[in-house]
């Protein structure tokens, strides 16, 4: 049964909470849907301003990339509107001049092998049984072109799974 008196606490209650996250997002804090992480999505990384890299070419990689942030994320797409993860990663490279085949288990025989714990701004990097393809930019960070329903963005390589390698382009 609902009185008068629990209508006009809830309705006092919401205020706050709008102004609570307001709040947050005001200061920068990034609110994940608490089933979303259940769902063991990544969360959108806070962005680090990408680490600098050691070549022209490479950071032409990083920044063509992260000029992509919040394109949508379509299969088989390879920009410049909306983009799949191979997609964004031949895109990135073209920018740099390299040609690279848009299939990720393509892309992960180009340039030389690279350890994870040696990883540079620029790298391309692999997941899920060379499922997934993504640009290491720093900071522990990728940006990449995730799944459909997602858009193109920064996520921490420690919620990516199963790391499969890594190729240096340039």
């Amino acid at each position: 049964m609902t009185t008068a008196h629990s209508l006009t606490a809830r309705r006092s209650f919401r205020p706050g909470r709008r102004s609570l996250v307001a709040l947050l997002v005001g200061a920068g804090v990034v609110l994940t849907p608490v089933s979303a992480m259940a769902a063991g999505a990544a969360p959108t990384a806070a962005v680090a301003a990408p680490a600098a890299a050691n070549s022209q070419a490479a950071q032409a990689i990083v920044d063509t990339a992260m000029a992509q942030l919040g394109k949508p994320y379509v299969w088989a797409a390879a920009g410049p509107g909306s983009f799949d993860c191979s997609g964004l990663t031949q895109y990135a490279a073209k920018a740099a001049g390299i040609n690279l085949p848009h299939f990720t288990g393509s892309q992960a025989t180009m340039g030389t092998p690279v350890a994870q714990a040696d990883l540079q701004p620029g790298d391309l990097v692999f997941f899920y049984g060379l499922g997934h393809v993504g640009i290491y930019i720093g900071n522990g960070q990728i940006v990449h072109a995730p799944t459909a329903g997602d858009v193109v963005k920064v996520s921490d390589i420690a919620y990516m799974g199963s790391f499969d390698g890594a190729r240096r382009l340039v």
